[in-house]
C-alpha cells in the first residue's frame, strides 16, 4: 500500500479548491492531461472525469470515478487504467496549523495492477506520488492572491508581476 504525505503551505480549503476542479486533474496527476467531466458533478459521489495519457504518438483515454467524498477533507477515487485494471486513491486533507497536510493512499483493486503488485511496483507508485504531491503543492502555493488575500477564480489567467517578487518569462 503506497502512502505518502506532504505539507502544503496553504489552508485545506485552498487545496480542496484544486482537487474539486475536475478540469485541473491533469495539472497535478502524473501522466495525465486534458481532463474533462463525463458524468455527475465532480467531486460528488459517482461523478467521473475522463483524461488522456499521452504515450508518444498515441494516447490512452481513461476514467476516474469518485467513490467517496467528504467535501474539504477526503476524496476517494477509483482510477480505471484499461488492461492494467483499477486502483483506489484516497486523498485526505488535514489542517496543520495554518497549512494543510495532504495524505495520499493508493493501492490496486482489480486487474493486472493487482496481480503484478510487488515491492518494485510500490517503489514506482511512491515516486509518482512524490511528483504528484509536488505538483499539487506548486499549484496551490503559487495561486496568485488578489489585494484582499483571496485566491483567484479557478481558470482565471493572470499576467504581470506577483506581489512577492518580479515575474519571470
Amino acid at each position: 500500500m503506497a502512502v505518502r504525505h506532504r505539507l502544503i503551505r496553504v489552508s485545506p480549503s485552498a487545496v480542496w479548491d484544486v482537487l474539486a476542479d475536475g478540469t485541473r486533474y491533469g495539472e497535478w496527476v502524473v501522466g495525465t492531461s486534458e481532463s474533462h467531466p463525463v458524468r455527475g458533478q465532480w467531486p460528488h459521489k459517482n461523478a467521473a472525469i475522463r483524461y488522456r495519457i499521452p504515450l508518444g504518438p498515441v494516447h490512452l483515454d481513461n476514467e476516474t470515478v469518485v467513490r467517496h467524498c467528504e467535501a474539504g477533507t477526503r476524496l476517494e477515487l477509483e482510477a480505471k487504467a484499461g488492461v492494467l485494471g483499477t486502483a483506489r486513491i484516497a486523498i485526505e486533507l488535514r489542517p496543520w496549523g495554518e497549512h494543510c497536510l495532504v495524505i495520499v493512499d493508493e493501492h490496486p483493486l482489480q486487474g493486472a495492477g493487482g496481480r503484478l503488485h510487488n515491492a518494485g511496483f510500490e517503489a514506482l507508485i511512491q515516486l509518482r506520488h512524490r511528483t504528484m504531491l509536488g505538483r499539487l503543492a506548486r499549484l496551490c502555493e503559487d495561486e496568485p492572491r488578489n489585494a484582499g488575500g483571496a485566491s483567484r477564480a479557478l481558470g482565471q489567467v493572470t499576467v504581470g508581476s506577483r506581489a512577492d517578487g518580479p515575474s519571470h518569462a
